[in-house]
């Protein structure tokens, strides 16, 4: 077993050995004294000896494509590794543990080790203990886990005593995996009876469509329809809030939480609405992105999501974050003298089975204004309208004012380079951009990388920060968390709130996370109508009264956290629910 103190991690995504003079190995001082500890690869790449770096830095602040990372960890204490990938690979250190009668929560930034984690307790995955150059060897790991629950878990693994389900974090490769229908998926699994009463549960509405013509949400409720259907020991549920909407996640949230009440459950989300309302415990996992990971002491759900809003685990005295993220007490100001930046009239659009009604409506200089309400009720294309993308087959868009417009769907331009892109925006402002954007939003590491080479949350990153940098009075930002974890949520919500109140500008943000809108918004607008069929679209309203609305209608109450402010959804029929469901104070009492 490996015992670190340091680690070195090489992206070898970034590193671009034939554009680089080896400033890495040339500037070292170990090397320059002739201890070799970086050697060359057979691709040219450079392979750092960990026992042998001094941990100077010097060659990351070299590396002209920011390649490389030297990490000292974050305590003096050994700690142990679970996984290794490589020499200079991401390593995991320390698992979470299943127990039995809970839902255990999986809380931390992308590239820290959350779907390394699950592969390990399913067993498609065998640890290895860091020795990268071997594959794991069940016998070493019952050996190492020995007078622990982990050590149950991994021997039922290796014996076939456990039947674990994965729902796995991206379902939009499940057509590509199964031809036919939703109900012939379903049914592959369970009886027909069975199908039926996870189907009216779910609201599943298309379960005669072919897979591939299903939309990510209908994919989404499929896929946790698929995984509880199946009996197992031990349940995987990676990230099911993604593509729904918030009385979706709720729906299928009651449902896990249901069954995490018989079986071993962990779930992974970056929702923390749905976080805190469906898992007992959690485990957050911190770390470097792509580099290492540690999985902390298990915490109650409530301490351990303020210790991660807080920035500081206490148990491990270990700061995660330069910056708490704090949660306004009160709603935002409800009184606004500003003068009106733009209104737009009432409106139609019609499709062939769809059909979409706007009020008449306006929004204050220096406003943000949260957009929210089902899926597939017209949140997009009010937007698209607003944008001049679409136009309204009654009313007209008479928009004066210049518009910045992120979609919700973001495609990449082939060849096309981050930093090319970004400073090919109309005005660009270096010193703006690199205060109030790059280095909030973490966007450095990205710069030199082709657009087509990113992953979701990173081509997120990117396009809201384009979006940000144009020109404009208003701008339009079409589901901005989507791919986001819950940190760079809060992080892209605060950057998007700083960059209009520095710029004085308005913004329309159409979002399904409860904390984002809560801490991005002024007011809200609420679409409401029958998904793929009517759309309406009411407000704007006050902040308080638009949430009121909006929950009111999805039948959930929520009430703020006493440290940190941030909402909490009750629990159903709960006193506290009751009570203010009477009252009429859905978005949180008084």
């Amino acid at each position: 077993m490996l015992s670190v103190t340091r680690i070195a991690v090489l992206h070898e995504d970034l590193c671009q050995p034939k554009n680089c003079q080896n400033e890495c190995h040339n500037f070292c001082p170990p090397v320059r004294n002739g201890i070799e500890v970086i050697t060359w690869l057979k691709n040219n790449k450079p392979l750092i000896s960990e026992e042998l770096c001094i941990g100077c830095g010097i060659c990351i602040h070299k590396c002209p494509f920011d390649a490389i990372a030297i990490i000292n960890l974050p305590d003096d204490r050994d700690k142990e590794i679970v996984h290794r990938y490589g020499q200079n690979d991401f390593r995991l250190f320390g698992i979470p543990k299943p127990q039995q009668g809970k839902v255990v929560g999986l809380l931390g930034a992308n590239g820290t080790g959350k779907t390394t984690a699950v592969s390990l307790l399913s067993g498609d995955l065998t640890p290895n203990l860091g020795d990268w150059e071997n594959d794991g060897e069940a016998t070493k790991v019952i050996e190492y886990f020995a007078g622990t629950e982990l050590q149950n878990h991994f021997k039922a693994i290796q014996s076939g005593e456990m039947k674990v389900v994965v729902k796995p974090q991206y379902v939009d490769q499940i057509p590509k995996i199964f031809e036919g229908t939703l109900r012939n998926l379903l049914e592959n699994i369970g009886t027909k009876s069975e199908v039926e009463k996870i189907a009216k549960e779910m609201r599943l509405t298309s379960l005669d469509t072919i897979l591939s013509k299903l939309s990510g949400g209908e994919l989404q409720k499929g896929a946790i329809a698929a995984t509880l259907l199946k009996e197992a020991d031990l349940y995987l549920i990676d990230e099911p809030s993604s593509y729904l909407d918030i009385e979706q996640r709720l729906l299928v949230s009651k449902l896990i939480k249901k069954m995490g009440k018989e079986k071993k459950v962990i779930i992974v989300e970056h929702d923390l609405a749905i976080l805190d309302f469906i898992a007992e415990e959690l485990n957050i996992l911190y770390g470097k992105e792509n580099a290492y990971g540690m999985v902390a002491k298990t915490l109650a759900t409530r301490n351990g999501i303020n210790s991660y809003l807080e920035g500081h685990l206490k148990e491990e005295n270990i700061r995660i974050r330069d910056n708490k993220i704090k949660f306004l007490e009160h709603p935002p100001r409800s009184s606004w003298k500003n003068q009106v930046l733009t209104m737009w009239p009432k409106m139609k659009k019609e499709y062939s089975n769809f059909s979409l009604e706007v009020d008449e409506g306006e929004i204050l200089q220096g406003q943000v204004l949260g957009v929210v309400g089902k899926n597939a009720t017209g949140k997009t294309t009010f937007v698209k309208m607003i944008a001049g993308v679409e136009n309204p087959d009654e009313g007209e868009v008479d928009m004066k004012t210049v518009v910045a417009y992120k979609p919700q769907y973001i495609e990449a331009v082939e060849g096309s380079i981050v930093g090319d892109v970004l400073r090919s925006v109309k005005g660009f402002d270096e010193q703006f951009f690199s205060s109030e954007i790059e280095r909030p939003m973490s966007l450095t590491t990205l710069m030199d990388r082709e657009m087509s080479s990113l992953s979701g949350g990173e081509l997120q990153r990117v396009a809201i920060a384009e979006c940000l940098l144009k020109e404009a009075e208003l701008y339009l930002l079409d589901e901005p968390s989507a791919y986001l974890d819950a940190n760079q949520r809060m992080i892209a919500a605060r950057t998007i709130r700083r960059v209009m109140e520095h710029k004085g500008c308005s913004a329309l943000v159409v979002d399904h996370d409860v904390y984002f809108i809560d801490y991005i918004s002024d007011g809200i607008i609420l679409f409401e109508g029958e998904s793929g069929k009517t759309g309406n679209m009411f407000g704007p309203y006050k902040m308080r009264k638009g949430m009121n609305e909006f929950l009111k209608r999805v039948g959930v109450t929520f009430r703020r956290d006493k440290n940190t402010h941030r909402p909490r959804i009750n629990n159903p029929e709960s006193r506290l629910d009751r009570l203010q469901k009477e009252k009429g104070e859905y978005y949180y009492p008084d």
